[in-house]
């Protein structure tokens, strides 16, 4: 069950998405190739490595894809893989997938013997038990998990940063948990937000923190009538809800100066109008929609990954470490096999 719940901090994928991942690999979907049907993936991944219900493959499947779920998505869809204000993906036979361009940097080299291979659940063929991770993906792409006794919550984070922290890391062993917070700054959401509150740093320092998210939003004041329009909304907010959840408090009168609510998102992009009435003070209504509603949430980080099959609670620089130890054994592993 720890196995099942918690990512590896080695290449940050759970079981699930490693043999997903893997799979596709060898069915040669990279990303210059053309797509495959969703149903003949998630088959291939249940008949050889994942012997487990499809409907939980082909979710896994469908939340790599999702642009809103993960920073940097591992899975390219093609077809319906949901939205923002929850609907869920088309059925498997409808969909089509391939890897993305990032997500071969963490299978690169797998056929050079560099990862340790395992037997799959009937011995009758192998599976890496972890990818040879190019990318720090743990800290990329985060995670959640609730395994027994213990849950892990992992916030996305922003690549150029990550590297800018790994190669300080590189340069100066013994560098300080302050100064690697200086390179990354915090964590970065794929639906954006703005960031409040000081538990960014704890979490860095400890592994373990609160960090508070509000959407963004700007006021506009054109006809007499102040505008606001929310642009981005906290990370794994469901936008329907959102807008549900502001109507409701406008008919309700605990927001009195809403006199109009449209959401005109479209095409990816949020964009949900709220108009006042003439003369009202806009500050008013968003301390409202951040106290009342999901406009403003809290991320309740808790960095814990499996360390050589050991969950541990991680500090920044502790995940960066193990993410270079791993890497040198897998270019030592690679140059091996090259000579």
């Amino acid at each position: 069950i720890v196995q099942r719940a918690l990512p590896s901090v080695e290449d940050g994928l759970k079981p699930v998405h490693r043999r997903i991942l893997y799979t596709m690999h060898n069915l040669g979907l990279d990303s210059g190739k053309a797509t495959m049907k969703c149903a003949r993936i998630v088959g291939d991944t249940m008949g050889k490595l994942h012997p487990h219900g499809n409907i939980a493959i082909y979710d896994a499947l469908v939340r790599m894809a999702q642009y809103f779920s993960l920073r940097y998505p591992l899975v390219l869809g093609q077809g319906n893989f949901g939205s923002m204000d929850g609907d869920s993906a088309a059925a498997d036979r409808y969909t089509e997938a391939k890897l993305t361009k990032i997500a071969k940097e963490l299978l690169d080299d797998i056929e050079k013997e560099t990862v340790k291979m395992l037997p799959n659940y009937d011995n009758s063929l192998e599976e890496p038990e972890t990818l040879p991770g190019k990318l720090p993906n743990l800290l990329l792409n985060g995670a959640t998990g609730i395994a027994v006794g213990m849950a892990t919550n992992i916030p996305p984070h922003n690549l150029n940063e990550l590297c800018d922290a790994i190669t300080a890391y590189i340069n100066k062993p013994n560098i300080e948990i302050d100064e690697l917070c200086e390179i990354v700054t915090g964590p970065d959401f794929p639906t954006g937000g703005v960031i409040a509150g000081s538990g960014i740093k704890e979490m860095y320092k400890t592994g373990k923190g609160r960090v508070v998210i509000r959407g963004k939003v700007s006021t506009e004041d054109k006809t007499g009538k102040p505008v606001i329009i929310i642009k981005e909304i906290p990370y794994m907010v469901n936008k329907a809800d959102l807008v549900k959840d502001i109507a409701r408090l406008a008919t309700e009168k605990k927001l009195p100066d809403v006199s109009d609510l449209r959401d005109e998102s479209a095409k990816g992009e949020v964009r949900i109008v709220i108009e006042l009435r003439k003369g009202t003070d806009p500050k008013y209504t968003i301390n409202k929609l951040y106290k009342l509603t999901n406009l403003q949430s809290n991320f309740d980080a808790n960095i814990l990954a499996l360390v050589r099959n050991q969950p541990k609670v991680l500090t920044l620089k502790n995940v960066i470490e193990e993410y270079v130890k791993y890497r040198k054994l897998i270019v030592i592993n690679r140059s091996k096999f090259d000579l």
